[in-house]
């Protein structure tokens, strides 16, 4: 298979001569990963892009993984290695499906979000999510940094372009213009930016664990609105229950989430052929914001 023979030559090229098998990792959507068993050594996890999008994509997710872990002090698996051309990890496990370990899980992000509070939006510099930039330009105002940075931004690249006429894109601007009026204010903190169930795994000691940071500092309900918007299991539940009480959410924090999930759903349609509903989603939240005729 063309991925694996890839990884294999990244890894070769990068001094990682023991590597026994290559195999495809599934999940992913902007790069190729796939587990890579070594001779003397652990597998390890790896990732790699066939055209890099930037110089700097694998180590400023390495430097979101480090953020995460020492600043939100939650887990992450260990980077081996992080250059141009490669991504190195320790090999996490999927996730057990218990309700135990989603509600371990509710603490550890409710503890990162609660003990990260930070007095601007944004980050020291741009990131990725995925194959695009993330703009981290900092902001002492979150209804701004949100409407400039993560809504607004998009607007202008080709396939939302192509995907939301002149009507979805005035009334995105309008919803933008609303914000304070439509979700609360709400502090900064640390931000994984990228919280689908994927990204959510377990260490072997059963720890939940994350990968494929898009840090930053912003609401904590971009976190949870995606894990809410993106098919968590049944057992998930137990989460929202956990996570709503130690944050002190109020009853009306579910009709927030179309609203808080837009930017996510705007960077799937700028980035893949196939966007999962995702225009759908965005007519829909907009509906309400379009002029009637």
């Amino acid at each position: 298979m063309r991925s694996t023979t890839l990884l294999r030559e990244r890894l070769l090229r990068a001094g990682m001569r023991e590597i026994v098998t290559v195999e495809p990792a599934s999940g992913g959507l902007a790069a190729l990963a796939g587990t890579a068993t070594r001779r003397d050594a652990p597998p390890v996890f790896v990732k790699a892009f066939a055209e890099a999008p930037g110089d700097d994509v694998f180590v400023a997710e390495a430097e979101g993984l480090a953020a995460l872990r020492e600043l939100g002090r939650v887990a992450t698996p260990e980077v081996i290695l992080a250059e141009r051309e490669l991504l190195v990890l320790s090999l996490l496990e999927p996730r057990p499906r218990s309700e135990a370990f989603w509600e371990r899980f509710a603490h550890e992000l409710a503890r990162m979000h609660m003990g990260t509070t930070h007095t601007r939006f944004g980050w020291h510099h741009d990131n990725w999510l995925g194959r695009r930039r993330q703009i981290n330009t900092w902001n002492d105002d979150g209804f701004a940094f949100f409407a400039q940075h993560r809504l607004l931004r998009w607007l202008g690249q080709p396939r939302v372009e192509a995907a939301l006429d002149a009507a979805d894109r005035a009334a995105l601007e309008r919803l933008c213009h609303r914000l304070p009026d439509l979700l609360p204010e709400r502090p900064a903190c640390l931000t994984h930016g990228d919280l689908w169930a994927q990204n959510i795994l377990a260490r072997p000691d059963g720890r939940p664990a994350l990968i494929d940071p898009a840090v930053s500092y912003t609401w904590a309900e971009v976190d949870l609105a995606h894990v809410w918007s993106t098919s968590p299991p049944p057992e998930a539940q137990r989460f929202f229950e956990v996570y709503a009480e130690l944050t002190a959410l109020d009853e009306d924090w579910p009709a927030r989430m179309p609203i808080v999930q837009l930017r996510q759903h705007l960077a799937v349609l700028a980035q893949f052929d196939d966007d999962w509903g995702a225009a759908d989603h965005i007519r829909a939240t907009l509906a309400p914001f379009r002029k009637r005729t």
